[in-house]
């Protein structure tokens, strides 16, 4: 069995405790060896007995101390990109007449930035391992088969033999070398195989073999390799050539094929997370009744009732309560996710202090409550906008009370931690100062949220710009059950808003398209009598109408509330000229402006990107060869996804999570996504064209740019987006041509028809019968479906994502949910809102606890990590050794850099008003690049947040 991808490790004391304890000073930065071979007798490339190692260890006399770390450099900078400082063939003749030929290959490991204790004592111990026999073997893999084998040919196993020499190398990355001999005949690697003697894992970057007369072949690894206590198993590294099942080397089938295969689970035990394993399970471990009844969920996936995609399968012990669902996972623990799936370490550490600083902002409420007597209740908009310009004020708090008080919170355990948050979110000159940082919507006008003009720009240019629609029927229908429900027929008619369409009539106003609609009725009605009835929450199901101005602004004409039975109605709300009419319009874009936040959450961001692509990597790694065209293609855009879905799973969009407590569908949240997967979700819509053509706010043009007319012409996001898409598609169409000439070399290619049928069959089972799954016959169709895959990765993701905080880190501008209705005349609540009706919004707006905790979530949900990966760029510069295809991606990196140009003019054209003018965001949203924080710019290639 092979694997390329690696998996995790045990670090446990039981597995070093063959040696003497006293042998290893814990306080030792280095090891002082004989060079690699001196203990010949124990038998270089296999195992050392441990009382081997025991009775030599003496011999050895390590040296902890006398040894300074050194930094490596120069090796590194002439490492894995090219031949400088690196011998070149050297010739060897045998007796026997033959020629051998001496290679040297270059490996680059990358180090853990923090090992935590248990791991140094074990690197120490690898290094005595190493020196023993216990060490890191490679063997290369001709191309060629051997016709005695009739597999590829082998050369002889070379163990690393500087690991001991680098031990006390300080640096991230650190260069290792084998040597091999191998015969003039045995033709070109195109396989590395090792196995990992030692007890630790390492990340293997890169493998460059040097002295091939063919020149430097590389291996692009980016694997955790495990260790071979956890499994025997050795590995196989490819090297970056690009070839189709049916132009694969004979040398190298039997490999391809095993590869593959040890990536599959055969669906039974529990994964363990050294393990490099896919598989599909159901979202059945996001309730906990085994700790609440109350906390019990439906599964989402594999019934008619809540149809949803698949995610990895983890093979946890079934729930007490319910064997058909998952237990949960104590505390913050990450599920399983496949090994190489994981954070690499600047990710992990930028994901944990975003983590750490959002916890101590939600946490200083309770905090400041405690100690200054504050109500949870915000008395003004100003102090509000406290949160931003002073803080909260910690220099009064005494120490030892404020740390009992964090028992309290979910900060308890975590106080080293939290000295560094505190200290860096308040900054250096005031560091008695919390201080959320300030939306990018403040920075421009803080009260730009209460402008219609505004109010209209974000359904073109927010954070959930991907759900107003072309209004083609007036009034607007429902087509759910109205037996249920009541008449589908909409409360607004045509005097609500006929005298505000700049003299033309409705019907006037249809035809010529100037009419838009935000439709949230049937999404939310199901579930409206639910939220309702749950404490603080008090929610309707939304209509509102826009009008296109002359301006080529949108301009909100009119809101609908509607209540389901048995406390129907439908009340209809108008910009007004009075005091009391302004106030209750206010009240109702606050409803509005909470559906819309729930809808984006749980529906634009959660399943359209998450969600649905999570199927598309589990399947890619499965039924694809790491030397497959198409696996190299889509690998940069599914970086991390794994492993940020498994985290939301645990802490998100699970039961009493971050999810169910801050957005108003509560406990029906997930369901309500599911329901939308069900009724309207499409692979072939996701697609940016056909998503605007589907929502009428594009019609196809084969004069217009992108062959398509926009309805608005000012829409940033369709406008800049079509940009990209059309960027990606070019860039796709030329990669696949390179290796797919005719239709039938992708009707031959039966790891891609293999890719494609698990992605419809098993990771979007539900779907699996709908008519409307593109065919996969010619390269047109597989341009167009990796197309969709990688906008929705990129572009999409972005644009729905990273505007977060910028919108909603603002609750008035977005409240994620509301606490009361509008209030009907003739009650309290009406004297209530005549006697004060900005307190009466206030007091409808999420309190300070639960303002701040939604602030801290998309604080870290709009926060780039300093290792991200944007859209044309890729870390590895050896990825692909495709001549042709290389030249098709800076072809593309060309377009993405023209992308960036063309954007930044547009935002600086003041006839764009939906993106220029006094107060206006720019939208950056889809600028390509960004430097790391919250910047809302920067399209990383993946959903890596």
């Amino acid at each position: 069995m092979v694997s390329l991808r690696g998996p995790a490790v045990d670090l446990s004391m039981a597995h070093i405790s063959r040696a003497p304890a006293s042998a290893i000073s814990p306080n030792s930065t280095s090891i002082l060896f004989p060079r690699a071979g001196a203990l010949k007798s124990l038998g270089k490339g296999s195992p050392a007995p441990a009382a081997a190692v025991s009775r030599k260890f003496g011999s050895v006399r390590a040296t902890l101390s006398n040894v300074r770390p050194t930094n490596q450099t120069s090796n590194f900078e002439s490492g894995p990109n090219g031949s400088s400082g690196r011998p070149s063939s050297r010739v060897i003749s045998n007796f026997d007449g033959s020629t051998m030929v001496s290679l040297q290959a270059w490996l680059t490991i990358r180090k853990k930035r923090r090992p935590d204790r248990d791991e140094q004592m074990v690197d120490r111990m690898d290094v005595i391992g190493d020196l023993l026999g216990q060490n890191i073997s490679l063997q290369l893999v001709s191309m060629d088969v051997d016709p005695a084998t009739k597999v590829g040919k082998r050369s002889r196993i070379s163990g690393i033999k500087d690991w001991a020499e680098k031990a006390a190398v300080v640096a991230d990355k650190v260069q290792y070398t084998a040597d091999f001999v191998v015969d003039k005949t045995f033709g070109v690697p195109g396989a590395v195989v090792i196995i990992n003697r030692h007890q630790n894992e390492f990340f293997l970057e890169t493998i460059c073999l040097q002295g091939h007369e063919s020149g430097p072949i590389h291996f692009p690894c980016n694997s955790w390799m495990h260790s071979f206590k956890d499994n025997p198993a050795q590995r196989v590294f490819f090297s970056n050539k690009t070839y189709l099942p049916s132009t694969t080397p004979a040398g190298l089938k039997d490999l391809r094929e095993a590869d593959l295969k040890s990536l599959r689970s055969d669906g039974k035990g529990r994964r363990k997370s050294w393990e490099n394993v896919y598989d599909y399970a159901v979202y059945n471990d996001l309730g906990d009744g085994d700790e609440d009844a109350k906390l019990i969920r439906p599964v989402l996936g594999g019934s008619k009732a809540h149809p949803y995609p698949r995610r990895c399968r983890t093979g946890r012990p079934p729930a007490r309560h319910d064997r058909s669902k998952e237990s949960r996972l104590e505390g913050k623990v990450v599920p399983y996710v496949p090994r190489d799936e994981a954070f690499e370490a600047v990710k992990q550490e930028s994901y944990f202090s975003t983590a750490i600083r959002g916890l101590v902002h939600q946490s200083m409420p309770k905090l400041r409550d405690h100690f200054f007597g504050s109500s949870d209740e915000f008395e003004s908009f100003e102090e509000i906008d406290r949160l931003y310009c002073e803080g909260v004020e910690l220099k009064k708090v005494d120490a030892n009370e404020f740390l009992r008080m964090l028992e309290d919170t979910p900060l308890n355990g975590m106080l080293p931690d939290i000295v560094r948050a505190v200290t860096s979110a308040a900054g250096a000159e005031q560091p008695s100062v919390l201080r959320y940082p300030r939306p990018q919507l403040l920075s421009k006008d803080r009260f730009a949220w209460l402008r219609d003009d505004e109010f209209g720009r974000q359904t073109l240019a927010g954070l959930n710009p991907c759900a107003i629609q072309r209004l083609k029927v007036f009034p607007p229908m429902s087509e759910l059950d109205p037996k249920v429900y009541g008449s589908p027929e909409s409360a607004i008619k045509e005097e609500h808003i006929a005298d505000r369409l700049e003299g033309l009539s409705v019907r006037q106003a249809l035809k010529e398209a100037r009419l838009f609609i935000l439709d949230y009725h049937d999404v939310f009605m199901p579930y409206v009598n639910g939220i309702n009835s749950l404490e603080k929450r008090a929610g309707y199901a939304s209509r509102t109408i826009y009008f296109l101005t002359s301006e080529g602004t949108l301009k909100p004409l009119v809101i609908e509330l509607c209540l389901p039975p048995p406390h129907r109605s439908q009340r209809v709300f108008v910009p007004g000229h009075s005091a009391t009419e302004h106030w209750l319009w206010q009240l109702a874009k606050a409803h509005v402006s909470c559906n819309d936040a729930g809808f984006h959450q749980l529906v634009s961001h959660w399943l359209r990107t998450h969600a649905a692509t999570e199927p598309y990597v589990i399947a890619t790694n499965r039924q694809l060869s790491i030397m497959h065209p198409v696996y190299r293609l889509l690998h940069p855009h599914f970086r991390y996804t794994m492993e940020i879905n498994a985290a939301a799973r645990q802490s998100l969009i699970c039961a009493d999570g971050v999810i169910e407590k801050s957005f108003q569908p509560g406990p029906a949240a997930m369901e309500i996504s599911s329901a939308y997967y069900a009724a309207s979700w499409r692979f072939d819509r996701q697609g940016l064209p056909e998503d605007l053509i589907d929502r009428g706010m594009a019609v196809e043009d084969p004069s217009a740019p992108h062959g398509l007319r926009l309805a608005i012409e000012d829409y940033p996001f369709a406008a800049d987006g079509l940009l990209m898409w059309t960027a990606l598609e070019t860039w796709v169409r030329e990669y696949v041509a390179i290796y797919y000439k005719d239709p039938e070399s992708v009707r031959s290619d039966h790891e891609l028809l293999s890719w494609w049928a698990e992605i419809r069959y098993s990771g979007h089972a539900d779907k699996k019968d709908e008519s409307w799954w593109p065919a996969l016959e010619s390269e047109a169709d597989l341009t167009r479906i990796l197309t969709i895959m990688m906008w929705i990765a990129s572009g999409f993701h972005a644009a729905v994502n990273f505007g977060q905080f910028a919108y909603a880190g603002y609750v008035p501008n977005k409240p994620t949910h509301v606490r009361r209705l509008v209030p009907e005349p003739g009650t309290a609540e009406w004297r209530e809102f005549q006697s004060n009706p900005q307190q009466f919004l206030l007091s409808m707006l999420p309190g300070q606890l639960q303002a701040t905790v939604l602030m801290a979530v998309i604080e870290s949900l709009s926060t780039h990590s300093p290792d991200e990966e944007y859209l044309g760029q890729i870390s590895h510069p050896k990825w692909l050794g495709c001549p042709d295809g290389l030249q098709a991606f800076r072809r593309f990196q060309q377009s993405v850099s023209a992308i960036d140009r063309e954007i930044t003019a547009r935002n600086n054209n003041a006839h764009l008003r939906n993106r220029n003018g006094a107060g206006i965001l720019p939208y950056e949203l889809l600028l390509p690049t960004s430097g790391p924080g919250i910047t809302g710019r920067g399209v990383p290639n993946s959903i890596s947040i």
